[in-house]
């Protein structure tokens, strides 16, 4: 099977519709000294690598603070060469444009680039999810200063973005023309971001969605009910082909930890062609679940009013929680909820705010409702925060993993 390409933007790269992720296969997310990684490891990658090289995965992408990624990838790339190769890192900006150029010389000497001729085709400013993050990369002498000397020196092809941000900041970057691609989140459970993807086309910038397996709803261990709504396709088949049937979509990531993990996608891949067929009754069958666990009032009107989470007592993200109400109550999506519920208040701004444990403590009900008074269901909220807490509370986070 040959995986088709697409053009990647005004990068004009032909990239492959399926992107292999590094942020499953490495060894750990703690940064260990390379005599830790074991040959367990490093085997498995290898074996992946090849799987991926053999099915058309030419594109290769990490980042900076994926733990033992980049060092495990840059070991093995020279034992595995691939003339169509493209690779992509990761690196976060800096309110210090020097710490932003010393982390970029860490990423080269792990991925193994230091020397004559060392390049990665594809750089991303790592996680834009703030103003200050965006002013720090786009400031006079900031970190995509940084960047374009690199890249005037031979050692970077492309520069683009990373984001978790609200919409408005997501397109006051692509609206600066300073980058040529972006990474962002758009997957069926979340299409908020549709109108971020028709800017970075208006400005031909290559689009490249990330997590879609993962962060598109814990797809690797689907609910029962997930999979009865799908059939006859597997979650993960679906939403790749809801992805790239998508207009101005060019790449999906696949988070793949071992060779097995790839399979999946890749029939996604030869049912594309077909997409038109298999999607529309799967598409019917999730939208009619929805109407009828939600009702039609509540779909229409469910996140009107609501209030940021920084202007919410206890910073409580209500449009996050009641989103993720929504998910459990359509398609049972109980594993991906309790992940999501337990990453507020440790995600920082990757994922902010906090969840609904400090509703009937810290936070009354009346202080709560007194910040809905632009929601139709403010009566309702505080006994769906509750439900929701029952549901989906209990447990911790215990590593922030982040694409």
């Amino acid at each position: 099977m040959i995986i088709p390409s697409r053009r990647f933007g005004r990068t004009g790269l032909a990239m492959p519709v399926l992107s292999l992720g590094g942020m499953r296969f490495q060894q750990s997310w703690s940064d260990l000294p390379p005599e830790a990684v074991e040959v367990e490891s490093q085997d498995r990658l290898a074996a992946t690598l090849q799987a991926a090289m053999a099915a058309g995965l030419h594109h290769i992408e990490t980042a900076r603070h994926y733990g033992t990624s980049e060092r495990q990838l840059g070991w093995l790339l020279p034992r595995l060469p691939d003339p169509r190769r493209l690779l992509q890192t990761k690196v976060p900006p800096s309110a210090d444009p020097a710490a932003f150029e010393a982390d970029l010389q860490t990423s080269f000497e792990r991925l193994g680039l230091n020397g004559e001729g060392g390049r990665v085709d594809l750089l991303a400013i790592h996680g834009l999810n703030t103003p200050e993050l965006l002013d720090q990369t786009l400031r006079p002498g900031g970190c995509r200063e940084v960047a374009r000397r690199w890249q005037e020196a031979g050692r970077i092809g492309h520069v683009g973005f990373s984001t978790h941000a609200p919409l408005p900041l997501i397109l006051e970057a692509i609206a600066s023309d300073q980058f040529d691609y972006i990474n962002l989140h758009w997957y069926f459970i979340r299409q908020d971001n549709r109108p971020a993807i028709e800017a970075a086309t208006a400005h031909d910038m290559g689009v490249f969605v990330i997590s879609p397996t993962d962060k598109g709803g814990h797809l690797h261990s689907p609910s029962q009910r997930l999979c009865e709504l799908c059939a006859p396709l597997h979650p993960i088949v679906f939403n790749d082909l809801f992805c790239l049937s998508a207009p101005g979509i060019h790449t999906i990531s696949v988070g793949a930890a071992c060779p097995e993990d790839l399979a999946l996608h890749l029939e996604a891949v030869a049912l594309l062609p077909r997409a038109g067929e298999l999607l529309p009754p799967i598409l019917a069958r999730l939208d009619q679940a929805r109407r009828e666990a939600l009702g039609e009032t509540w779909l229409a009107s469910w996140d009107r009013g609501l209030p940021a989470w920084q202007d919410t007592p206890g910073r409580i993200n209500l449009p996050v929680l009641l989103w993720l109400h929504n998910l459990l109550e359509a398609w049972d999506l109980e594993v991906y909820g309790r992940a999501r519920y337990g990453l507020l208040g440790q995600g920082g701004h990757w994922f902010p705010g906090e969840n609904a444990d400090a509703l009937d403590g810290t936070v009354s009900e009346a202080e709560l409702r007194a910040v809905l008074g632009g929601s139709p269901w403010a009566a309702e909220i505080p006994d769906k925060l509750r439900r929701l807490r029952q549901r989906l509370g209990g447990e911790a986070v215990k590593r922030l993993q982040l694409a």
